[in-house]
């Protein structure tokens, strides 16, 4: 599986500051991930791409570089890094499920203003794609330049929003964007498509078990319009862990003096000047990072942090239900085993049923 981090900030920040220099930045990440857990395939050196926001004089879209080239044998990578700075930032390290070693398959995907990308996998995609292709309008279906199911899934969000009366051609978007509800929304209904048709996939497909077919989908998607940023933890099981997913917040982003590539979140104040997801954490200070609760949105406007519940056929109110890590785990995947009933900003995460504004120190 594949490994991503997403940083929305109040000020620009070198990309090099992120994607190359902390301690367990997310190119270290590439060749030593610390919870993947798949020792058949020990890294992820099937290319890997960068995804950031520039000038809107510049227009919405963002630059996205990618390359099959491993990210730590890229020299590219390192120049483009020391020399780019931007508010919001997408980057991805990728080991391959589904699609061939191509640019083409390489996240984040883009679509005008919108980026998007994923580390999982959709559950049964041999009998789910044909279907998904399908459905989708004439211009999403041809939208897909690759062959992965991360992107044609970016293909059926695209599709919703447009059925939503939200057009992602219009270039006529007020200065929010999209807004982080829309955005919230078609992901959740991208998710109850997805859901709807592996549910559909036929019972004697489903017994094929020479063939090891296994419909659970591990969803953590990420998705962004330039000023909102949704990202998902998800597993479509009601017994099994989603792969890992944490997040950080605080002041500013910034270098121990004399502690080369030792890195921490300073909080000064309940402000969320930055504001970090990412598969794994960038750095071994435990107390910088917190777990998006299974099951979850995490949603990121202007500078808040707001995480709900995904209620469908596999949530679990229970607040103490403990999830299996084995699915997890045989796709290579870290499902941490630390209780997510434990308390964020004093409001227990996994009972949390509305917005909760996550914004500020952690006690």
């Amino acid at each position: 599986m594949c490994r991503f981090l997403v940083y929305k900030g109040k000020d620009e920040i070198l990309l090099s500051e992120l994607i190359l220099e902390p301690q367990h930045s997310i190119l270290t990440q590439s060749y030593d991930s610390r919870l993947r857990l798949d020792t058949r395939r020990p890294h992820n050196g099937d290319g890997f791409g960068l995804g950031y926001y520039t000038s809107p004089t510049l227009g919405p879209a963002p630059c996205v570089f990618t390359s099959t080239i491993p990210a730590w044998n890229c020299i590219n990578l390192h120049r483009l890094s020391a020399k780019t700075t931007s508010k919001l930032i997408f980057a991805h390290v990728r080991a391959t499920t589904e699609g061939t070693l191509s640019d083409s398959n390489c996240h984040p995907f883009n679509y005008n203003s919108l980026m998007w990308m994923h580390n999982g996998n959709v559950g049964g995609w041999k009998y789910v794609k044909r279907s998904l292709a399908m459905g989708l309008q004439e211009r999403w279906f041809s939208s897909v330049g690759g062959s992965t199911d991360s992107e044609w899934a970016f293909a059926l969000f695209l599709d919703v929003l447009d059925r939503m009366g939200h057009d992602p051609d219009s270039v006529n978007l007020n200065k929010d964007g999209f807004g982080h509800a829309i955005l919230r929304k078609a992901m959740l209904k991208t998710i109850e498509k997805l859901n709807a048709l592996i549910t559909a996939i036929p019972d004697k497909a489903r017994k094929e078990k020479e063939e090891g077919l296994d419909c659970r989908s591990l969803l953590n998607f990420a998705i962004s319009d330039g000023h909102s940023v949704i990202c998902t933890r998800y597993v479509s099981s009601m017994t099994d862990e989603a792969a890992s997913l944490y997040w950080s917040s605080g002041t500013s982003w910034q270098q121990d003096r004399g502690m080369k590539g030792r890195y921490q979140m300073e909080r000064r104040d309940r402000g969320a000047d930055i504001v970090l997801v990412a598969s794994e954490p960038l750095t071994f200070e435990r107390d910088d990072w917190v777990i998006v609760p299974t099951n979850s949105t995490l949603t990121i406007h202007k500078q808040a942090v707001m995480i709900h519940p995904i209620i469908d056929e596999f949530y679990n109110e229970n607040p103490s239900y403990n999830r299996s890590t084995g699915f997890a785990v045989s796709q290579g995947q870290d499902a941490t085993e630390e209780k997510e009933r434990g308390v964020i900003n004093g409001t227990v995460s996994g009972t949390i049923d509305a917005t909760v504004d996550l914004t500020g120190p952690r006690p």
